[in-house]
């Protein structure tokens, strides 16, 4: 990590007092509006399931989806890389749809992905999608991973509650339509998915509800900000 990235996660800092937060496991994160979380204290921003070439994926097997989803993540996410200017990224698994996916970027795709990594570094945590990656992709790859007292890693443990930020389930809420969410009891935290095609599961749903033992929070996204909402002011509907 370079002196001048040091400099960029200070002034990341100042962002804090217009982004909603939280904490586990006594780590203070910071919810940005995209989906994606900030921890200050590393300068590590963390995305979970961007799900990269999944219109592609569809094609092959002749679901026909317009093909400009992986553009529009990385356009997404490099409005949030540069609204935070990170140390480290890291990518909560599944950021490619498929283990061919890293293959069949395009090259403005995938020299958008390499002038993102560039000054910083770059962790993809393996996903049940993308068990390898390509190294096209560049970055590192592992399993899970420490962030201070925070276990980063992509599908939510049955056993390792604290502190865990996990991805996999594409939590949605349901208020008046459905919004993606952060879901969290204070103990464990599951982010949304970051993908324009990555869709979403009500946070009702049994897979999502039995991870938490204590009163769950939705820290719903919207335009301009994260909105913390009682999951149980939360419809049940799809």
């Amino acid at each position: 990590m370079n002196a001048g990235a040091s400099v960029n996660a200070v002034e990341a800092e100042d962002l804090s007092e217009r982004h909603a937060s939280l904490v586990i496991a006594g780590q203070r994160l910071l919810l940005d509006p995209s989906g994606a979380l900030y921890e200050p204290r590393a300068g590590a921003l963390i995305v979970a399931d961007l799900h990269l070439e999944k219109g592609s994926s569809f094609a092959r097997r002749g679901m026909m989806l317009p093909p400009y989803d992986t553009a529009a993540t990385l356009a997404r996410l490099t409005q949030t890389v540069m609204r935070w200017r990170p140390r480290v990224v890291i990518a909560l698994g599944d950021s490619f749809h498929d283990r061919d996916a890293g293959e069949r970027l395009s090259a403005d795709d995938a020299a958008r992905i390499s002038a993102l990594q560039t000054g910083r570094e770059w962790i993809w945590i393996s996903g049940n999608h993308d068990p390898q990656i390509s190294p096209r992709v560049g970055g590192e790859r592992r399993e899970e991973m420490r962030l201070g007292a925070l276990a980063l890693r992509h599908e939510p443990s049955a056993r390792d509650a604290h502190g865990e930020i996990a991805g996999h389930l594409h939590p949605v809420a349901v208020i008046g339509g459905r919004r993606r969410a952060f879901v969290t009891d204070g103990t464990r935290l599951v982010a949304p998915a970051f993908g324009a095609y990555a869709g979403g599961l009500n946070l009702h749903h049994p897979a999502i509800a039995r991870l938490f033992s204590g009163r769950r929070i939705a820290h719903v996204l919207g335009r301009d900000g994260v909105y913390a909402v009682c999951a149980s002011k939360c419809a049940m509907g799809a």
